[in-house]
């Protein structure tokens, strides 16, 4: 299995590892989210992306419990929930979470959308005395703007952000922002949402490679440094392509450049809640 360093260290000042592909797991409910996360740790996946308001952090710890692959060996996400934000819902729903996802401890808890900006540094302090419990490993935030990223920075050490990411939308300033605080970017929806896979430019790519367009948009966001990526996955061939991607060579520099030239400004996933990101 693949993995990338992360750009930062945990509060024992030790380098950690964190798995540059990993298993999406939003919009998967009930026993399909079970036998994904099963199958996926089956095939040789060791990072699983979860969030409170996926409603299926009890069926992830199912499946992970089923798989048979030890705790130790899984990077388990999640996130607390826009309505959790306050310190003491913090503590107490991350605690639920961890109930419902078997587990003592899970490696990376995320601000999942900066809806309560204001109170920032409340809600990272709280996670911060989560994690000297040792009910976290490490922290993060997901949907944060650059700003948004160097703000928490100042407050505690960010592992990454986790934002939507992919061919058809730049998210550079986020990533300058990750640079100067050295941590780095997980992208959801690396496909945009699947339309991507219906690109001419990309169709022409994985014509050309002989690789699947999935792995072509895939391959892309790994080819760049400190990009971890978490794409959503049902059904064993489907979780087998994106592993898949880990091991493919770099693509060809007239490949990256087509993928690069594509128009950057469409994003699939704003809900009302959402940060400005202009």
């Amino acid at each position: 299995m693949c993995e990338r360093s992360v750009a930062g260290k945990s509060p024992d000042m030790t380098l950690t590892t964190m798995p540059a592909l990993g298993l999406g797991t939003w919009e998967l409910e009930g026993s399909d989210a079970i036998s994904s996360v099963r199958t996926a740790l089956g095939l040789g996946y060791t990072h699983v992306d979860t969030a409170q308001a996926y409603g299926n952090e009890a069926e992830v710890g199912r499946g992970i419990a089923d798989s048979g692959v030890d705790r130790d060996d899984v990077w388990l996400t999640t996130k607390v929930w826009n309505t959790n934000l306050a310190p003491e819902a913090v503590i107490t729903s991350t605690e639920e979470s961890l109930r419902r996802l078997g587990t003592e401890f899970v490696d990376l808890l995320l601000i999942h959308w900066p809806a309560q900006i204001d109170t920032l540094e409340e809600t990272l302090e709280a996670m911060t005395q989560l994690q000297e419990r040792g009910l976290t490993r490490h922290l993060g935030v997901s949907n944060f703007t650059a700003d948004q990223v160097r703000r928490a920075a100042k407050v505690a050490q960010i592992t990454t952000n986790q934002v939507e990411y992919h061919a058809q939308l730049g998210q550079e300033p986020v990533r300058e922002a990750l640079r100067d605080v050295a941590a780095s970017l997980t992208a959801y929806s690396p496909l945009g949402r699947g339309d991507l896979l219906r690109n001419d430019v990309v169709l022409g790519i994985a014509e050309e490679a002989e690789i699947e367009p999935a792995q072509v948009l895939l391959r892309w966001l790994l080819d760049q440094d400190d990009v971890v990526v978490v794409p959503k996955a049902t059904g064993e061939a489907h979780l087998r392509s994106n592993l898949a991607a880990l091991s493919l060579a770099p693509l060809d520099p007239t490949h990256t450049a087509a993928l690069d030239a594509l128009p950057k400004d469409r994003r699939v996933i704003d809900p009302p809640f959402a940060p400005d990101w202009d």
